[in-house]
């Protein structure tokens, strides 16, 4: 019996915006997320949903309210797909990080399956409570099509889980924009990666990451680093 899982990662949030560590910090979404959340549910219209999960944070949910909307269908709220427990890193921004905690950042950056937030949750122990709340949904819901939304982090892990590889290929998969869609069947016991982080709803006007930055620079360091998996 075949379950599919649709995820979405919320709309750009004030964090994403500014640039600031926002884990369990509890922002909401901005006027570009607002656009973004409507353009997702429009896609995802003619999709067949039968359940929607949202993470509790409020980006999350203000993003599900959106596919809500238009599908018709409640929001099942959960605090198990929150994003990673950041500790001291909540409200500091990105480019305070590798200073205040240059061996942390130096790990979220190069080796995000040893990471361990300062005073939060390490990589490790945020995959398991994702992976359980995943296996949780499809035990209750085989057979049915589920919408999760849910944060970057998340679904950067997950993917390691629905790849069946170990949490050490993680620095192999890549960030995924606001509001992009992944979608993953599942059947007995083995899951099938049917679209990945796809954001072309959204276009290069309304992207979040393709208009920062930091965006060019960690594409390079993305193909250099599969690159060299593929050599």
């Amino acid at each position: 019996m075949k379950t599919k899982l649709i995820f979405v990662r919320h709309a750009e949030a004030e964090g994403n915006l500014k640039r600031i560590f926002h884990g369990w910090t509890d922002g909401d979404i901005t006027e570009k997320g607002h656009v973004q959340a409507k353009l997702v549910a429009e896609r995802l219209k003619d999709f067949q949903i039968d359940l929607l999960y949202s993470s509790s944070m409020k980006r999350t949910i203000s993003t599900a309210k959106y596919i809500s909307d238009i599908k018709n269908i409640p929001i099942i709220r959960t605090d198990k797909l929150k994003e990673i427990n950041g500790g001291d890193w909540e409200g500091k921004n990105w480019d305070q990080l590798p200073h205040l905690w240059p061996e942390e950042y130096g790990t979220w950056e190069n080796s995000p399956h040893k990471h361990r937030m300062p005073n939060g949750e390490t990589m490790e122990d945020f995959q398991k409570r994702l992976i359980g709340e995943i296996d949780y949904i499809i035990g209750n819901n085989k057979g049915r099509n589920i919408c999760i939304v849910t944060h970057g982090t998340a679904i950067r892990s997950l993917m390691c889980y629905f790849l069946h590889c170990d949490l050490d290929e993680m620095i192999k998969i890549k960030w995924y924009d606001n509001t992009s869609i992944t979608i993953i069947e599942h059947e007995k016991d083995r899951f099938n990666i049917l679209l990945e982080g796809d954001a072309s709803h959204l276009g290069k006007e309304y992207s979040t990451i393709e208009n920062q930055e930091w965006w060019d620079e960690y594409i390079k360091k993305y193909d250099n680093i599969n690159g060299k998996r593929e050599a």
